[in-house]
């Protein structure tokens, strides 16, 4: 029996520690969800953002490039009338235009890869979050499954071994002696059936009396 005590005393300890450790694994799980899906939205709403700002600085690198043909086209009409002096100055403001449509050129070629690799970090978050989903099921019958051994090594180790045997054998002993009195009263209720039963009584009379006659036919010489 010391063996089981041990093994109890064991059993608790363990699960005591456990529970005092442990976390809720549901509820983690859900949390992690709710966490990723609140990242893909903020990665997402970024996205959005970084895609709006290159469009609006694209519009810019447009309206640069369109500046320059304007004044290209001024200079070259001013040639075409010999006035050189006017055709310098459209020249001049060209020049300005194209190192706008250099830097919008620029900044819209950094942010597009910007852009790329945002995208690229919201699909790989879309594709984590899928997984997570499909594994959130599994996982929570996974903990389902480990609470209830849990439940149940819990239950064994609360349980007084000691005490349950005593009370097994207790009840073992007292079922025992009902069988012996329900045998001792069958015994008993026989032989008063064999006493009060005529056909009894006169079976045994008729076995005494033919013991008789063997007696007296022995005592007188006869065979």
């Amino acid at each position: 029996m010391a063996i089981f005590e041990r093994l109890g005393d064991l059993i608790r300890s363990n699960i005591n520690d456990l529970i005092d450790k442990a976390e809720d694994p549901e509820k983690m799980v859900k949390q992690i969800i709710i966490d990723m899906e609140e990242q893909l939205r903020k990665s997402t709403q970024g996205l959005g953002t970084a895609m709006g700002s290159l469009n609006q600085v694209k519009k810019q690198l447009a309206v640069a490039q369109e500046q320059s043909n304007t004044w290209q086209a001024k200079a070259k009409a001013c040639l075409e009338q010999g006035n050189e002096e006017l055709a310098k100055q459209a020249l001049e403001n060209k020049v300005k235009q194209d190192k706008m449509v250099n830097q919008y050129q620029e900044m819209v070629n950094s942010m597009e890869a910007q852009v790329n690799e945002i995208k690229s970090q919201v699909d790989i978050l879309k594709q984590k979050l899928e997984e997570a989903r499909s594994k959130q099921a599994m996982l929570v019958a996974r903990s389902r499954m480990a609470d209830a051994k849990a439940d149940m090594a819990k239950t064994l180790g609360s349980m007084d071994s000691k005490s349950a045997f005593a009370k097994m054998d207790k009840m073992e002993q007292k079922i025992e002696a009902k069988e012996s009195q329900a045998d001792a009263f069958a015994e008993v209720s026989g032989v008063q059936e064999s006493e009060s039963d005529p056909f009894a009584q006169m079976d045994k009379e008729n076995a005494v009396n033919e013991e008789l006659e063997k007696l007296k036919k022995e005592m007188n010489g006869e065979n």
